[in-house]
């Protein structure tokens, strides 16, 4: 036997009525919960009864979806207005445009250019800190220079050792030349 098609439309009495959205809540439940499994979606559901009682169902935290939707809504909202991120990525990219216009202008009064407009003071930084960078590019390049001395020192040093040696061979090779050529004399 065929069931027969209802009507949608409020039912009067209040225990068949109770009974309906129990029956049709635990449905919507079980539905909610196929969904979420199968299709991996993050599901919540939130039914209020006639008589004010809260049923939820959610798959994952229903804090996380509520924030979920909070979100999605504002920025649907929000359309023309450009996102969180983007805004943040703006004030980052004005804070470093700002440093490198900043870093640009002491690298220029570093230079020498552009200090016209300085107060005596400020150029007097400006000395100083040349002055301690000039000191430090001295020390650093005179540290430099001695390791260059120290290494061609030794390097000469090993030309020598080499160099004595080789004549020691040659000296000894000349030694044995004329004793060969003296005892070829004699026989």
């Amino acid at each position: 036997m065929a069931r027969e098609k209802i009507k949608i439309r409020k039912i009067d009495n209040a225990t068949a009525r109770q009974v309906t959205f129990s029956k049709r809540r635990r449905g919507l439940f079980k539905k909610a919960q196929e969904l979420a499994i199968l299709c991996d979606a993050e599901v919540g559901l939130i039914i209020f009864s006639s008589t004010g009682k809260l049923f939820q169902f959610s798959s994952t935290s229903m804090n996380e979806i509520v924030e979920k939707y909070g979100l999605q809504f504002k920025s649907i909202q929000k359309v023309d207005q450009p996102s969180l991120d983007l805004q943040l990525d703006r004030n980052d990219s004005s804070k470093l445009s700002k440093q490198a216009d900043e870093l640009t202008q002491q690298l220029r009064k570093m230079r020498g250019e552009d200090i016209d407009k300085l107060t005596l003071e400020e150029l007097q930084n400006i000395e100083s800190t040349l002055g301690t960078g000039l000191s430090r590019v001295l020390e650093k390049k005179d540290q430099k220079i001695l390791e260059q001395i120290s290494d061609l020192q030794l390097r000469g040093m090993k030309l020598m050792e080499e160099n004595s040696r080789l004549r020691k061979r040659v000296t000894a090779s000349k030694i044995l030349l004329l004793t060969r050529i003296l005892s070829g004399y004699t026989k």
